[in-house]
Protein backbone atom coordinates (compact mmCIF):
# COMPACT_ATOMS: atom_id res chain seq x y z
CA UNK A 1 0.00 0.00 0.00
CA UNK A 2 1.77 3.37 -1.19
CA UNK A 3 3.08 5.20 1.65
CA UNK A 4 0.99 8.76 2.39
CA UNK A 5 3.40 11.66 2.05
CA UNK A 6 3.21 15.49 2.84
CA UNK A 7 6.11 17.57 0.66
CA UNK A 8 7.07 20.60 3.00
CA UNK A 9 9.34 22.28 0.54
CA UNK A 10 10.53 25.58 -0.61
CA UNK A 11 10.60 25.65 -4.74
CA UNK A 12 14.54 25.78 -5.69
CA UNK A 13 15.07 23.63 -8.46
CA UNK A 14 16.16 20.32 -6.71
CA UNK A 15 12.57 20.87 -4.51
CA UNK A 16 10.54 20.68 -7.98
CA UNK A 17 12.84 17.08 -8.60
CA UNK A 18 12.00 15.89 -5.24
CA UNK A 19 8.25 16.77 -5.90
CA UNK A 20 8.00 15.08 -9.27
CA UNK A 21 9.89 11.65 -7.50
CA UNK A 22 7.15 12.00 -4.99
CA UNK A 23 3.98 12.80 -7.80
CA UNK A 24 5.36 9.76 -10.28
CA UNK A 25 5.92 6.97 -7.47
CA UNK A 26 3.50 4.50 -6.67
CA UNK A 27 5.11 3.42 -3.59
CA UNK A 28 3.79 6.81 -2.26
CA UNK A 29 0.69 8.65 -2.45
CA UNK A 30 1.74 12.49 -2.61
CA UNK A 31 -1.52 13.51 0.12
CA UNK A 32 -0.52 17.76 0.07
CA UNK A 33 2.44 19.96 -0.79
CA UNK A 34 3.29 23.08 2.00
CA UNK A 35 5.71 25.55 1.40
CA UNK A 36 7.78 27.86 3.26
CA UNK A 37 10.04 30.71 2.92
CA UNK A 38 14.25 29.99 2.14
CA UNK A 39 15.48 29.22 -1.08
CA UNK A 40 13.53 32.39 -2.21
CA UNK A 41 10.17 34.75 -0.68
CA UNK A 42 7.04 32.76 0.23
CA UNK A 43 5.36 34.54 -2.58
CA UNK A 44 7.96 33.09 -4.94
CA UNK A 45 7.66 29.29 -3.36
CA UNK A 46 4.23 29.06 -3.54
CA UNK A 47 3.81 29.58 -6.68
CA UNK A 48 6.59 27.71 -7.74
CA UNK A 49 5.27 24.41 -5.79
CA UNK A 50 2.39 25.27 -7.71
CA UNK A 51 3.81 25.62 -11.49
CA UNK A 52 5.91 22.11 -10.79
CA UNK A 53 2.50 20.54 -10.52
CA UNK A 54 0.87 22.00 -13.17
CA UNK A 55 3.88 21.59 -15.36
CA UNK A 56 3.21 17.95 -14.35
CA UNK A 57 -0.52 17.40 -15.38
CA UNK A 58 -0.98 16.68 -11.50
CA UNK A 59 -4.53 19.02 -10.54
CA UNK A 60 -5.47 17.21 -7.31
CA UNK A 61 -2.88 18.33 -4.67
CA UNK A 62 -3.49 20.89 -2.27
CA UNK A 63 -0.70 23.31 -2.05
CA UNK A 64 -0.58 25.68 1.41
CA UNK A 65 1.61 28.29 2.25
CA UNK A 66 3.60 28.46 5.37
CA UNK A 67 6.11 30.26 7.18
CA UNK A 68 7.29 33.13 5.64
CA UNK A 69 10.40 32.82 7.46
CA UNK A 70 12.32 31.35 10.36
CA UNK A 71 11.77 31.24 14.09
CA UNK A 72 13.06 34.48 15.49
CA UNK A 73 15.49 35.03 12.94
CA UNK A 74 15.43 37.02 9.18
CA UNK A 75 14.84 35.08 6.51
CA UNK A 76 17.98 34.82 4.18
CA UNK A 77 17.75 33.46 1.03
CA UNK A 78 19.41 31.76 -2.12
CA UNK A 79 19.16 33.50 -5.24
CA UNK A 80 22.33 33.39 -6.21
CA UNK A 81 21.41 29.89 -6.55
CA UNK A 82 18.05 29.60 -7.84
CA UNK A 83 17.49 32.89 -9.69
CA UNK A 84 15.74 36.23 -8.46
CA UNK A 85 12.08 33.94 -8.55
CA UNK A 86 13.65 30.77 -7.34
CA UNK A 87 13.54 28.51 -10.74
CA UNK A 88 15.62 30.20 -12.84
CA UNK A 89 15.95 29.04 -16.44
CA UNK A 90 12.72 28.07 -18.04
CA UNK A 91 9.92 31.05 -19.13
CA UNK A 92 7.59 30.42 -16.04
CA UNK A 93 3.70 29.13 -17.02
CA UNK A 94 0.93 30.46 -14.93
CA UNK A 95 -0.06 27.70 -12.32
CA UNK A 96 -3.13 25.91 -13.18
CA UNK A 97 -3.20 24.89 -9.41
CA UNK A 98 -4.68 26.74 -6.68
CA UNK A 99 -3.65 28.27 -3.05
CA UNK A 100 -5.50 26.64 -0.72
CA UNK A 101 -7.17 29.11 1.82
CA UNK A 102 -5.50 26.80 4.69
CA UNK A 103 -2.27 27.48 6.77
CA UNK A 104 0.77 24.95 5.75
CA UNK A 105 0.37 23.72 9.15
CA UNK A 106 -3.40 23.46 9.22
CA UNK A 107 -3.17 21.51 6.09
CA UNK A 108 -0.82 19.17 7.91
CA UNK A 109 -2.93 18.61 10.90
CA UNK A 110 -5.75 18.00 8.41
CA UNK A 111 -4.10 15.29 6.02
CA UNK A 112 -2.96 13.45 9.38
CA UNK A 113 -5.94 13.41 11.37
CA UNK A 114 -7.60 12.31 8.06
CA UNK A 115 -4.61 9.79 7.56
CA UNK A 116 -6.05 5.74 7.79
CA UNK A 117 -2.16 5.12 8.68
CA UNK A 118 0.53 7.62 9.77
CA UNK A 119 2.08 10.08 7.54
CA UNK A 120 5.86 10.75 6.29
CA UNK A 121 6.59 14.43 6.15
CA UNK A 122 9.40 15.24 3.86
CA UNK A 123 11.04 18.87 4.20
CA UNK A 124 13.29 20.01 1.65
CA UNK A 125 13.41 23.61 2.83
CA UNK A 126 14.40 25.06 6.13
CA UNK A 127 12.16 23.04 8.57
CA UNK A 128 10.00 25.91 10.08
CA UNK A 129 6.55 24.64 8.99
CA UNK A 130 7.02 21.34 10.78
CA UNK A 131 8.29 22.59 13.47
CA UNK A 132 4.57 25.15 13.82
CA UNK A 133 2.82 22.32 13.42
CA UNK A 134 4.35 19.64 15.56
CA UNK A 135 3.66 22.33 18.60
CA UNK A 136 0.22 23.77 17.16
CA UNK A 137 -0.68 20.06 17.11
CA UNK A 138 1.16 17.99 19.85
CA UNK A 139 -2.02 15.40 20.42
CA UNK A 140 -1.07 14.38 16.60
CA UNK A 141 2.69 13.49 16.67
CA UNK A 142 1.78 10.19 16.67
CA UNK A 143 0.17 9.98 13.25
CA UNK A 144 3.71 11.16 11.75
CA UNK A 145 5.47 7.88 11.16
CA UNK A 146 8.74 9.96 10.34
CA UNK A 147 10.18 13.02 9.26
CA UNK A 148 12.84 13.00 6.81
CA UNK A 149 14.68 16.14 5.78
CA UNK A 150 17.10 17.30 3.54
CA UNK A 151 19.39 19.36 5.55
CA UNK A 152 22.61 19.83 7.53
CA UNK A 153 25.90 17.84 7.00
CA UNK A 154 27.89 14.82 8.93
CA UNK A 155 30.89 17.44 7.54
CA UNK A 156 30.59 20.48 5.48
CA UNK A 157 28.13 23.33 4.65
CA UNK A 158 27.51 24.69 2.04
CA UNK A 159 26.02 28.36 3.29
CA UNK A 160 28.73 28.80 5.70
CA UNK A 161 31.88 26.62 6.65
CA UNK A 162 30.20 24.82 9.11
CA UNK A 163 26.34 24.76 8.24
CA UNK A 164 24.24 23.67 5.34
CA UNK A 165 21.45 26.17 4.23
CA UNK A 166 18.43 24.75 5.16
CA UNK A 167 19.82 24.10 9.11
CA UNK A 168 21.45 27.70 9.04
CA UNK A 169 18.47 29.66 7.96
CA UNK A 170 16.37 28.10 10.50
CA UNK A 171 18.65 26.11 13.15
CA UNK A 172 15.69 27.04 16.18
CA UNK A 173 13.05 25.04 14.20
CA UNK A 174 15.37 22.04 13.80
CA UNK A 175 16.24 22.21 17.24
CA UNK A 176 12.48 21.95 18.13
CA UNK A 177 11.58 19.07 15.50
CA UNK A 178 14.66 16.93 17.13
CA UNK A 179 13.26 17.19 20.17
CA UNK A 180 9.97 16.35 19.62
CA UNK A 181 10.66 12.63 19.72
CA UNK A 182 8.74 12.31 16.29
CA UNK A 183 11.41 9.83 14.18
CA UNK A 184 13.82 11.73 12.26
CA UNK A 185 16.40 11.26 9.01
CA UNK A 186 18.38 13.75 8.10
CA UNK A 187 19.71 13.48 4.77
CA UNK A 188 22.90 15.81 4.64
CA UNK A 189 25.21 17.38 1.90
CA UNK A 190 27.54 14.14 2.62
CA UNK A 191 25.49 12.05 1.06
CA UNK A 192 23.33 14.76 -1.87
CA UNK A 193 26.94 15.63 -3.19
CA UNK A 194 26.63 11.68 -4.54
CA UNK A 195 23.91 12.76 -6.61
CA UNK A 196 25.39 14.61 -9.53
CA UNK A 197 23.83 16.15 -12.89
CA UNK A 198 26.45 15.22 -15.50
CA UNK A 199 25.85 15.23 -19.06
CA UNK A 200 25.33 11.52 -18.41
CA UNK A 201 22.45 12.25 -16.28
CA UNK A 202 20.96 15.39 -18.53
CA UNK A 203 20.97 13.49 -21.68
CA UNK A 204 18.85 10.65 -19.88
CA UNK A 205 16.31 13.51 -18.60
CA UNK A 206 16.11 15.30 -22.16
CA UNK A 207 15.07 11.57 -24.04
CA UNK A 208 12.68 11.14 -22.07
CA UNK A 209 10.32 13.63 -24.15
CA UNK A 210 7.74 14.67 -21.96
CA UNK A 211 6.62 18.19 -21.39
CA UNK A 212 7.96 17.51 -17.37
CA UNK A 213 11.23 16.32 -18.56
CA UNK A 214 12.12 19.34 -21.06
CA UNK A 215 10.96 21.90 -18.05
CA UNK A 216 13.15 19.61 -15.90
CA UNK A 217 16.08 19.77 -18.39
CA UNK A 218 16.03 23.43 -18.50
CA UNK A 219 15.90 23.71 -14.87
CA UNK A 220 19.19 21.59 -14.77
CA UNK A 221 20.68 23.79 -17.37
CA UNK A 222 20.65 26.61 -15.05
CA UNK A 223 20.81 24.65 -11.94
CA UNK A 224 24.50 23.44 -12.63
CA UNK A 225 25.32 26.60 -14.22
CA UNK A 226 25.32 28.60 -11.05
CA UNK A 227 26.74 25.47 -9.15
CA UNK A 228 29.35 25.70 -11.44
CA UNK A 229 29.97 29.60 -11.02
CA UNK A 230 29.20 29.73 -6.80
CA UNK A 231 30.87 26.69 -5.75
CA UNK A 232 33.30 25.36 -8.75
CA UNK A 233 31.33 22.37 -8.82
CA UNK A 234 31.32 20.76 -12.56
CA UNK A 235 27.88 19.12 -11.84
CA UNK A 236 25.70 20.30 -9.89
CA UNK A 237 24.17 18.07 -6.98
CA UNK A 238 20.11 17.70 -7.04
CA UNK A 239 20.18 17.80 -3.18
CA UNK A 240 15.93 17.36 -2.47
CA UNK A 241 15.35 14.58 -4.01
CA UNK A 242 17.18 12.08 -2.13
CA UNK A 243 15.47 12.67 0.78
CA UNK A 244 12.49 11.83 -1.16
CA UNK A 245 14.21 8.71 -2.41
CA UNK A 246 14.78 7.79 1.06
CA UNK A 247 11.07 7.23 1.02
CA UNK A 248 10.41 6.16 -1.98
CA UNK A 249 12.84 3.40 -2.25
CA UNK A 250 14.50 3.46 1.44
CA UNK A 251 17.00 0.49 0.50
CA UNK A 252 18.58 3.04 -2.06
CA UNK A 253 20.04 5.81 1.39
CA UNK A 254 21.73 3.82 4.33
CA UNK A 255 21.38 5.60 7.36
CA UNK A 256 22.92 5.22 11.13
CA UNK A 257 21.54 5.83 14.40
CA UNK A 258 23.05 9.18 16.20
CA UNK A 259 22.79 11.35 18.51
CA UNK A 260 22.05 14.57 16.27
CA UNK A 261 21.98 18.42 17.32
CA UNK A 262 22.41 21.52 15.78
CA UNK A 263 24.52 24.84 17.08
CA UNK A 264 21.92 27.62 17.51
CA UNK A 265 24.50 30.15 18.62
CA UNK A 266 28.20 30.63 17.70
CA UNK A 267 30.43 32.88 16.11
CA UNK A 268 31.18 30.58 12.57
CA UNK A 269 28.84 27.70 13.72
CA UNK A 270 24.90 29.05 14.19
CA UNK A 271 23.63 26.21 11.81
CA UNK A 272 25.94 23.58 12.25
CA UNK A 273 24.26 19.99 12.62
CA UNK A 274 26.63 17.89 15.03
CA UNK A 275 25.84 13.82 14.64
CA UNK A 276 27.88 11.62 17.00
CA UNK A 277 28.78 9.24 14.98
CA UNK A 278 31.28 7.37 16.98
CA UNK A 279 28.85 7.69 20.07
CA UNK A 280 31.53 10.10 21.48
CA UNK A 281 29.16 11.52 23.88
CA UNK A 282 27.09 8.12 25.33
CA UNK A 283 23.63 9.60 24.38
CA UNK A 284 20.54 7.81 23.50
CA UNK A 285 20.52 8.39 19.65
CA UNK A 286 17.43 10.39 18.63
CA UNK A 287 17.85 10.41 14.92
CA UNK A 288 18.68 8.72 11.99
CA UNK A 289 21.71 10.46 9.30
CA UNK A 290 22.41 9.21 5.78
CA UNK A 291 25.88 8.40 5.05
CA UNK A 292 25.53 6.38 1.45
CA UNK A 293 23.40 6.44 -1.83
CA UNK A 294 23.22 3.89 -4.48
CA UNK A 295 23.71 6.78 -7.10
CA UNK A 296 22.91 4.73 -10.09
CA UNK A 297 19.32 3.24 -8.34
CA UNK A 298 18.72 6.81 -7.11
CA UNK A 299 18.67 8.23 -11.07
CA UNK A 300 16.88 4.74 -12.57
CA UNK A 301 13.77 5.87 -10.03
CA UNK A 302 14.13 9.53 -10.69
CA UNK A 303 14.00 8.61 -14.78
CA UNK A 304 11.04 6.29 -13.77
CA UNK A 305 9.00 8.57 -11.83
CA UNK A 306 9.75 11.77 -14.79
CA UNK A 307 8.39 9.15 -17.32
CA UNK A 308 5.00 8.36 -15.25
CA UNK A 309 4.54 12.25 -15.81
CA UNK A 310 2.73 14.50 -18.31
Amino acid sequence: MPVPVILDCDPGHDDVFALWLLAGSPEVDLRAVTTVGGNVPLAHTSRNARIALSVAGITDVPVAAGSPGPIGRELRTAEWIHGENGLGGPELPEPGVPLDPRSAAALMADVVREAEEPVTIVATGPITNVAVFLSEHPELSDGVREIVWMGGSTDRGNATPAAEFNAWVDPEALDRVLGSGVPFTMVGLNVTHLALVDERVQARVRAIGTRTAAFGDELLEFFCATNREVFGLPDGPLHDPVAAAAVVAPALVARRPVRLDVELAGTHTVGATLADLDGILGLEPNAHVAVGLDVDGFWDLVADALARLA
